[in-house]
């Protein structure tokens, strides 16, 4: 701006001077006498013609000055329009244009659905570890004699459904075609046979996915104790347990299990991750799953997630771990620490910010993770049910938090684990791929359906997560 002002008083002086000029000389014609006037036109012919070329290149010369300095303050005064905004030089505008526009949306209603996007992701705080009192060392660690004292009861699960009696019977699915009864029936702590996955069709019909080969079923069918995670559509890179930390013990006796598709290992290996000949990389064991049950990458990696112990049928405890963490704690020092010592059958963080599924509801949407129409049926049909939210101030609250932070879980392989798990991965399975949004309900529900027996799931503080494992961020697609 200041650059402007400083060339139009410039320009404004030349003008001036030059219209002086101009002027006294167009005035007074006895000075004017001295190039052109009577006296002029007695002296010899040359000079006469040279007082006129001099004229013509006086007023020649003063064109081009006028001519720069009008281009040289366009010029100028296009570039501060360019750097200090149109609106700097004449505010005025922008204020009459602020309030028309205020005028004219006032009647318009805003709906939360319809929330425009913000150009750039807000800045995440940043949230630290805080201190884990684990124990020293494997060597003194043992199992609590009553540890495994929890409720009782068999559960089954659907191996093969008959679905001829179903509008469309050709097309088998992984989860099976559970009704509505059989969901409600599914709640109950009781001996019975529930819908788990790994559901096949009739004889005849395809498999419905997560197929392993025989070698590797062979392998985890010994497992006692078993770490997993799994790398589904290239969506990570492989973040290999910190092996100076992890106790000769468990090297021996835990399984560390990657479970990848054909895409994943092809881009791993391309990278330099390739297995040995025994499968593994580093402490992972490597087992490739073919025929993804779901074209969703997200819901097909709920299933080692939350079917652990289907996968692992003689697992006593399992470790999940999301693919976007490194484990830098000994697996029995976390089962120790998280499980034994507080006496629960199953463990998992809440979420570092949010506690209400209200508002997980919301940041789902407002960040376009999934479907909005897809989330408020699932939504609609929990709150019918008799969730609400969640009330901070209330001591009698059976969980910290309705939201956890579901990247890492620790669990013993319990009847009402195994259950919970089960009910989880339905719901899963029936509505969204988002499991925070529907981890609240399943405990919610399954507790009020049980009252006189108790699931003990421990909620530690999310600060505990990241004392015990190394975050990163996913693979850039």
């Amino acid at each position: 701006m200041t650059c402007i002002i400083c060339l139009f008083m410039a320009f404004q002086k030349h003008l001036t001077d030059n219209s002086l000029v101009l002027g006294i000389t167009e005035m007074l014609p006895e000075r004017r006498g001295v190039i052109v006037g009577a006296d002029l036109i007695k002296g010899p012919d040359h000079i006469s013609d040279h007082g006129l070329r001099a004229v013509r290149r006086g007023r020649r010369s003063g064109r081009r000055r006028l001519l720069f300095w009008m281009f040289s303050f366009a010029a100028i005064f296009s570039i501060c329009i360019a750097v200090f905004g149109f609106k700097m030089l004449f505010p005025g505008v922008e204020e009459r244009q602020s309030f028309s526009s205020l005028t004219d949306v006032k009647d318009v209603s805003i709906k939360s659905d319809a929330q425009e996007q913000p150009k750039k992701k807000p800045h995440r705080g940043r949230f630290n570890p805080c201190e884990v009192d684990l124990g020293d060392s494997v060597d003194a660690l043992v199992e609590p004699k009553a540890f495994w004292n929890f409720v009782k009861f068999s559960l089954h699960y659907v191996e093969r459904e008959n679905i001829t009696s179903l509008e469309n019977p050709a097309t088998p699915r992984f989860g099976g075609h559970q009704t509505l009864e059989e969901r409600e029936r599914s709640f109950h702590a009781v001996n019975q046979t529930i819908h788990c996955g790994f559901v096949k069709g009739l004889e005849g019909f395809p498999s419905t996915g997560f197929d392993l080969v025989e070698e590797d079923k062979s392998y985890m069918s010994t497992c006692t104790v078993v770490v997993s995670s799994c790398i589904f559509g290239s969506s990570d890179f492989l973040r290999r347990p910190t092996s100076k930390l992890i106790s000769q013990y468990s090297k021996k006796n835990v399984c560390f299990i990657m479970f990848v598709d054909k895409e994943s290992l092809e881009k791993l290996s391309n990278e330099g991750s390739i297995p040995d000949e025994r499968g593994f990389i580093g402490l992972w064991r490597i087992v490739v799953v073919s025929n993804l049950p779901y074209e969703d990458m997200r819901k097909t990696g709920k299933v080692p997630k939350f079917l652990s112990h289907r996968l692992f049928p003689s697992a006593r405890y399992s470790i999940w771990l999301d693919s976007k963490m490194r484990l830098h704690t000994d697996p029995m020092l976390l089962i120790d620490y998280f499980l034994w010592r507080r006496k629960s059958e199953y463990a998992i963080s809440n979420h570092y910010t949010r506690h209400c599924v209200w508002d997980e509801v919301q940041q789902n949407k407002h960040l376009n993770k999934y479907n909005h129409t897809a989330i408020d049926e699932q939504f609609l049909f929990y709150q019918s049910d008799g969730l609400h939210k969640f009330d901070p101030s209330n001591p009698n609250n059976p969980l910290p938090s309705y939201v956890p932070e579901g990247s890492f879980i620790v669990r013993a392989h319990t009847p009402m684990s195994n259950l919970f798990s089960c009910l989880w991965f339905n719901e899963v399975d029936r509505f969204t791929s988002r499991d925070q949004l529907s981890f609240g309900y399943t405990f919610l529900k399954l507790t009020r359906t049980n009252p006189d027996k108790r699931f003990v799931l421990h909620m530690f503080k999310d600060c505990e997560r990241r004392a015990v494992t190394k975050l990163f961020h996913h693979r850039i697609p």
